[in-house]
């Protein structure tokens, strides 16, 4: 069998986190059965369907790097094959059309619930002869469902699924102005496109035994189906906007890797042994539908943080870069004015969890600070680091060697002079050139902030201090 995946969301809206674990999966499945991956656009709901949301469900495939071999596909270009199927189906007797109006369907659902019964269509219009029929009326058309038997299925996740097709009513596969509706257009798409199998997420469950049975009626085999459960947020109940970002691109812009995301979601329902670090190339050889989880999978912020840092210390600087200069962009940070910000990518990303915080944790780097952290400048900047900031500054000046090395040496001789603990030294110093009492190691801090603008700080500090003792 020639594997044949596809991804086909609706233009509605941003493409969420739920979305993008299904197209990875889709993706990860053909890729590694030497397959096709389809993207189709399902965007018949005209009404809610927007360019937006379309260019966002490109946006978010595009940045993790999930590229299609076919498509994309438009349902709104293929209204005329479904009209096409549309029509074989009411000529071989598989379709009806129903002129019942919403008074009485609206009627017949009450009568239902009031008798605790099934909700669904009755077949009033089932059998209807051609000259009980009136095609200058409105009225929409069902898909005549088997009234016998049960749709089995195995699920390529969940299992062996059946269901009695007296629990099916006769489903409408086009409305009174003719237009398909989801669940037609899906079988024509998947029959079309030949795609052999569908991993989805398992809310469309219930729409599978009666696109089966569509199928079927058509004359042809149904694709193998994996329903995929759906994801939690961290307290237990469906992910949604009220857990903060859902969108993929909303992550993209508080600085997470797309490596780092692919990572997370092709864990969340899915697992290798104990591994948690995979390569897209581990992914391709590794991801099999029976090893997916059948339970919901709960999102857990702090694990994505901890991924993304690890993709962010243990990647070259050249990939992290590219995704990091939007943040430093946003940041208003100018690279050229100060040192090779690869050089800064791996030392601080020991001390970060995103590219947003990253962007941030190098501004001292590349422009003044407005002022000192209080707390910092509080507990290292006192009047007793004076000394050791003058004796520093002094020695600074006359050195010539700007190597970290050589500068971090400097900084121990001073402490021995004044027989000073390193941190009496170290950590007022730290204040002075960056601003706060975090960064790497102080002699890298030194040389990378650069020799002119070291002794511009500590006289900054120096001024602070003094400004401090006349307060007191």
């Amino acid at each position: 069998m020639t594997v044949k995946t596809r991804f086909a969301p609706s233009p509605t809206g941003y493409l969420h986190l739920g979305g993008a674990r299904t197209a990875l999966y889709c993706w990860l499945y053909a890729k590694k059965h030497q397959g096709q991956f389809v993207l189709r656009i399902e965007d018949t709901d005209r009404e809610r369907s927007t360019e937006e949301s379309v260019q966002a469900i490109f946006d978010g495939m595009e940045w993790m790097t999930l590229s299609h071999d076919e498509g994309p596909y438009y349902q709104t270009q293929r209204f005329d094959r479904y009209k096409e199927q549309i029509e074989k189906m009411l000529e071989s007797g598989e379709a009806y059309r129903c002129y019942c109006s919403k008074e009485r369907l609206e009627k017949l659902r009450e009568s239902q619930q009031e008798a605790k019964q099934n909700i669904g269509y009755d077949g009033h219009c089932r059998n209807l002869s051609a000259d009980e029929q009136d095609l200058s009326q409105p009225h929409v058309i069902r898909f005549k469902n088997p009234e016998e038997g049960k749709v089995v299925f195995n699920d390529l996740i969940k299992g062996e699924i059946a269901v009695s097709n007296s629990e099916l009513d006769d489903l409408i596969i086009a409305r009174t102005d003719g237009t398909p509706t989801y669940n037609f257009t899906v079988v024509v798409d998947d029959l079309d496109m030949g795609i052999s199998h569908v991993i989805r997420g398992d809310d469309h469950v219930n729409n599978t035994p009666r696109q089966i049975n569509m199928i079927k009626a058509l004359g042809a085999e149904p694709p193998l189906y994996a329903h995929v459960p759906m994801i939690l947020g961290d307290d237990g109940k469906r992910l949604s906007k009220r857990h903060g970002a859902v969108s993929v691109m909303q992550y993209r812009d508080m600085g997470y890797l797309p490596q780092a995301m692919l990572n997370y979601l092709v864990r969340l329902g899915w697992s290798h042994g104990d591994q948690e670090i995979f390569s897209v190339d581990e992914m391709i050889e590794l991801f099999d539908l029976k090893d997916v989880n059948r339970a919901p999978s709960a999102f857990n912020t702090e694990k994505l943080n901890w991924l993304n840092q690890h993709y962010m210390k243990e990647l070259p600087a050249e990939d992290v870069l590219p995704h990091l200069q939007w943040h430093i962009d946003e940041a208003g940070l100018d690279l050229s004015n100060g040192p090779d910000i690869k050089r800064l990518i791996p030392l601080m990303a020991e001390r970060v969890k995103t590219l947003s915080e990253l962007a941030e944790s190098v501004r001292y780097f590349y422009q003044e600070y407005d002022e000192f952290d209080a707390k910092a400048a509080k507990k290292h900047l006192r009047p007793v680091a004076k000394q050791p900031l003058e004796l520093v500054q002094s020695k600074l000046k006359e050195q010539l060697d700007w190597s970290a090395d050589v500068l971090h040496g400097l900084v121990s001789s001073v402490a021995e002079e004044l027989e000073l603990g390193m941190g009496k030294v170290g950590m007022p110093l730290r204040v002075a050139v960056t601003g706060s009492g975090m960064s790497p190691d102080l002699g890298i801090t030194l040389e990378l902030i650069g020799k002119e603008r070291v002794l511009q700080r500590i006289d900054k500090a120096l001024a602070f201090i003094a400004e401090r003792e006349a307060q007191s």
